[in-house]
């Protein structure tokens, strides 16, 4: 039955994208002239992507703490990752933001365009030229009053664990003086296996937005790096989210 459920799944959402794509293109001519950071079109994307996230009848989703984030000014989101599904539930999120994500997604019919359309930010994995451009257009985005989301731990979990996290999303904080706002993602990683697409039985996640940080409350980056790290490995250990990924 699963198998079947996830057959369906995936099949209506390669149906529906380019219909959906359609709607963020119209999305963007009608409001490019006034929206120049995208603010619409953003939560446009952001409704097609948790309508996928509500459409799946095995998965449930819910977000506290939304009220946290800020509608204009710079500011850093940063999340645990551990699922392919987690960039659809953190859309459920519905403040502005521009995601920094590995460039391969980029490439994808549909969903990939759209990132290109809202003004995403690229990051080619092991590229230290990759990462300059993509610390440059973030700080450049920040400059403008425009938040940046970003994965710390650098790419998705094996086990579930919360990884270690680079600095880059923290240095960008401290220079730009920005707060970083700590979001735990909790039971994304039941949903699918480490390998394949089909689905796991019933899963409950849920995004919680947890109280933002100051950089100039520490005294460097890895303070402030060490800090966010605690308080999403908090929320997730207070969640019992502990959980084998094999």
């Amino acid at each position: 039955m699963l198998r079947l459920i996830s057959y369906l799944y995936w099949a209506v959402i390669v149906v529906t994208c380019p219909f959906f794509f359609l709607g963020a293109l119209l999305t963007w001519a009608v409001t490019a002239p006034f929206d120049r950071r995208k603010v619409v079109l953003h939560l446009y994307s952001s409704a097609w992507a948790v309508f996928y996230v509500r459409l799946n009848p095995l998965w449930r989703l819910r977000t506290s703490g939304r009220r946290r984030l800020p509608w204009r000014g710079g500011a850093v989101l940063v999340a645990n990752h551990a699922s392919l599904i987690d960039i659809l539930v953190l859309f459920d999120l519905f403040r502005p933001y521009k995601w920094v994500s590995k460039s391969e997604i980029f490439a994808v019919p549909f969903v990939g365009w759209n990132m290109r359309l809202n003004g995403y930010v690229p990051l080619v994995r092991g590229s230290g030229e990759s990462v300059r451009r993509m610390m440059a257009r973030c700080g450049e985005l920040l400059d403008r009053g425009v938040p940046v989301l970003i994965f710390p731990e650098g790419r998705r979990s094996a086990d579930g664990r919360l990884q270690r996290f680079k600095d880059g999303a923290f240095e960008l904080s401290v220079r730009h003086g920005v707060p970083v706002y700590p979001i735990a993602v909790h039971g994304t990683g039941r949903a699918l296996p480490k390998h394949g697409l089909v689905l796991r039985s019933q899963v409950d996640a849920r995004v919680e937005v947890l109280e933002p940080l100051l950089p100039s409350d520490y005294p460097d980056t890895a303070a402030l790096r060490e800090a966010a790290h605690h308080k999403i490995e908090a929320a997730l250990t207070a969640a019992g989210d502990e959980f084998s990924g094999s």
